[in-house]
């Protein structure tokens, strides 16, 4: 999987009024969890999470504080609900032994039967969360959509026999699906109307 390189400074204190001085700073306080039995407080300039947070791709964070390294992956973001500003960010420890939750994209490749015919490919995840150790992780799940006809899908059991290494655990059963248009389905019926005018027209 991916990986972002992020330099930040530990807190040593948490209280609203040290949150407001770092976030004056346009630092944005954060914490890490899961590292041993403590939690690990730091800071870093807002700058540095724009290519974590703005874009589709998921990303196992290198993440140094205070000159110690440590692997960890994006869990919570808190915005400002008027301007938009990263108010906090919450990341998770992991270990490189141990399975932990993140979210992959999925990607399509191919252009799919059902699409040449008239329909219309829908992503209905655009991101799915699944469990796995950081080796077996990639970059993104990219289903081969060729052979999907209208009215045919992809599904999280397809998926299971494709990622092996992965536990997948959205419930939501289908990913891709190609669905008819609603074009199609009137010119479905119009064409039905006609060739039901022609039938009665013969037999008159």
């Amino acid at each position: 999987m991916k990986t972002i390189e992020i330099s930040a400074v530990s807190r040593t204190e948490i209280g609203k009024k040290a949150t407001k001085a770092i976030r004056k700073q346009e630092h944005v306080p954060c914490v890490m969890y899961g590292k041993d039995k403590e939690n690990l407080h730091f800071h870093a300039h807002k700058n540095e999470f724009k290519n974590l947070i703005y874009t589709p791709n998921s990303y196992i964070v290198n993440l140094t504080v205070d000159k110690n390294n440590y692997q960890a992956v994006l869990q919570s973001i808190d915005f400002h609900p008027v301007t938009d500003e990263i108010l906090h960010i919450d990341f998770y420890s992991i270990d490189a032994e141990k399975p932990f939750k993140i979210d992959i994209p999925v990607k399509t490749q191919g252009f799919s039967k059902g699409v040449q015919a008239g329909g219309v490919l829908q992503i209905l995840r655009n991101k799915l969360p699944v469990k796995s150790k950081v080796n077996n992780l990639p970059d993104e799940l990219v289903l081969d959509v060729t052979e999907l006809g209208i009215g045919d899908a992809i599904r999280i059991n397809d998926l299971k026999k494709q990622f092996s290494n992965l536990e997948f655990l959205d419930p939501q059963s289908i990913v891709v699906s190609v669905n008819v248009t609603r074009l199609a389905k009137s010119m479905g019926n119009v064409g039905q109307e006609s060739a039901e005018e022609q039938k009665t027209t013969a037999e008159k």
